[in-house]
């Protein structure tokens, strides 16, 4: 496959997850989604109604931000931040996808609460070049203290 493929890969994947997650278009998002979609993801129900869905049932505050993106072949992975989806903390995602006629045919998904800096070990931030914002509380802190 050529870079010129991969480049083009890399730019569906892209369009195809703003349509969804944030202009929730989703008749606009059908194309860039394959109907036969293979999901491998532990929190969406199968295929592309379940993808469709899961967005759908989300509040309207849910938000997708891409960051580092690489291409080989037909495979694009995207490293991003969900956000506003309802939780006290933000999913930091791996998503790999599997391109085939020019839509996602196959989609995988590695999803990682995103750690605040507090509770960084690392110092550095989980996504981008800083921590989100609202990510100084210790949220870990006060899970256990309300629990305890």
């Amino acid at each position: 496959m050529s870079i010129a493929s991969e480049a083009t890969n890399k730019a569906l994947v892209l369009v195809a997850l703003d349509t969804l997650f944030n202009k929730r278009d989703y008749c606009v998002a059908e194309q860039y989604w394959s109907p036969g979609l293979i999901l491998h993801c532990a929190h969406i129900a199968p295929g592309r109604d379940g993808l469709f869905e899961f967005v759908k049932t989300a509040p309207g505050t849910l938000r997708y931000e891409p960051g580092v993106i690489v291409a080989n072949e037909d495979y694009v992975i995207v490293h991003g931040r969900i956000s506003g989806n309802g939780r006290p903390r933000n999913w930091i995602v791996a998503t790999i996808l599997r391109i085939e006629d020019r839509r996602v045919a196959e989609q995988w998904q590695v999803v990682q609460e995103e750690a605040s800096q507090v509770d960084c070990k690392s110092g550095h931030p989980m996504f981008g070049d800083g921590f989100a914002e609202g990510s100084g509380k210790n949220i870990s802190a006060s899970i256990a203290a309300s629990n305890a």
